[in-house]
């Protein structure tokens, strides 16, 4: 069977992996020009790196993955440490050790693996077609392309979305939701004085954060969350203002921080939006995947991780579905839209608690760092994690 796959994301490149290893002749476009992901660099919990050491790459994600082994929250005015744990449960727990990992390696890890011969960049497309029996992509430069199958990992802005939720109108039904923050990313040089070469540090305060993860090669991943409006005028120009601005009083730790960033090297400015979950995912040979599907906020780090999990499922139906495509992508379907919506609505509830949207909440959540032992917040984590198919329905074992 013929399967083409619209975006070369994390999602659309292991779903070509997985769908390739099953025998089938898999192609993936993508309309941009060379591997510049959004955003310098994701969270793999114990699901997403099941899913890519299904796939056969474990050995090399865990020499991409920074040794995270602990956690802390310091307070951001004044930089005490409200409280420190280790993430050892986490992997007990779950059978597998999470990684933060740069996305541009990730990525081109994934792309290597699926073979850049069957990769073409610089093609957007701008319309789908189903006939029944064939599919058809139109791209921007005119040209057509035919397969059995379309799986759409074409982001949050999908123009497969659209064509799968239509419901007999020219109106797409689906619309992304503001988070009511921005988040500025990037990579710097590990840093003592900013937090442990091995420790996922967080700075709170006023419902901002300001936070470092370990990733290969030395190096810290950051991220500043600022509540505020959606659409504020930026340029890149602008370099670390905004964030000296939001964060210039904060403590000597995060000081350190944006004295490291070269905003000519490595630095991101995301709006955080996300889309209420809805149970459309397919359309007749069509079918949506990743961010297209559940374009989900960062605030619980599952977004990639929900991808994963995608293939994975999607990977299984074809698989082991043989009535039709189309049967096989009402299963792949309705396996997922459940758990993935509730990741999404998840990662909303905790994105409301930590930006101060409810200052008591916030307040409240504050206090409860301050000493705490580390279980309700593994608690957490492994509760986003044991509901993952690549459990097999066995929980976290």
């Amino acid at each position: 069977m013929k399967i083409m796959i619209i975006g070369a994301g994390v999602g659309g490149t292991s779903a070509g992996i997985a769908l390739k290893n099953l025998g089938h002749d898999v192609v993936i476009y993508d309309k941009m020009r060379e591997n510049r992901p959004v955003g310098a660099a994701l969270s793999l919990w114990s699901n997403g790196v099941k899913v890519l050491n299904w796939l056969g790459l474990g050995r090399e994600v865990a020499a991409l993955g920074g040794r995270m082994d602990h956690m802390a929250y310091l307070d951001g005015h004044t930089g005490e440490q409200l409280c420190r744990f280790s993430l050892e449960p986490v992997t007990r727990q779950t059978g597998q050790r999470p990684y933060p990992v740069a996305r541009a390696d990730l990525q081109a890890l994934l792309m290597r693996t699926f073979g850049m011969e069957r990769i073409h960049l610089g093609m957007q497309m701008v319309a789908v077609s189903d006939d029944g029996h064939t599919v058809t992509a139109t791209f921007a430069d005119g040209s057509t392309d035919t397969a059995d199958m379309l799986i759409g990992a074409d982001g949050a802005r999908s123009i497969t979305r659209d064509h799968v939720t239509r419901d007999g109108g020219d109106t797409p039904r689906i619309e992304r939701t503001y988070s009511g923050y921005t988040n500025f990313n990037g990579l710097i040089p590990a840093d003592p004085r900013i937090g442990p070469a091995d420790q996922w540090t967080t700075y709170v305060a006023e419902g901002k954060r300001a936070a470092v993860m370990p990733i290969e090669g030395d190096r810290f991943y950051f991220w500043f969350d600022v509540p505020q409006p959606a659409g504020l005028p930026y340029d890149r120009s602008y370099g670390t203002a905004p964030l000296v601005a939001a964060f210039g009083g904060w403590a000597p730790g995060v000081q350190a921080l944006l004295g490291a960033i070269d905003p000519e090297v490595s630095l991101n400015r995301v709006e955080i939006w996300d889309i209420d979950p809805f149970h459309t995912w397919a359309r007749g040979r069509v079918a949506i995947l990743g961010d297209a599907a559940h374009n989900t906020a960062p605030d619980i780090g599952q977004g990639a991780c929900s991808a994963l999990e995608d293939t994975f499922a999607l990977a299984i139906a074809v698989a082991t579905n043989t009535v039709s495509v189309e049967d096989t992508l009402r299963r792949y379907e309705r396996s997922r839209t459940e758990r993935a919506g509730d990741l999404v609505l998840r990662a909303r509830k905790r994105g409301d608690e930590t930006h101060g949207y409810d200052p008591d909440a916030t307040a409240a959540w504050y206090e409860s760092l301050r000493g705490a032992d580390g279980a309700g917040i593994i608690r957490g984590i492994v509760g986003n994690i044991e509901g993952s198919p690549i459990n097999l329905g066995v929980g976290a074992i």
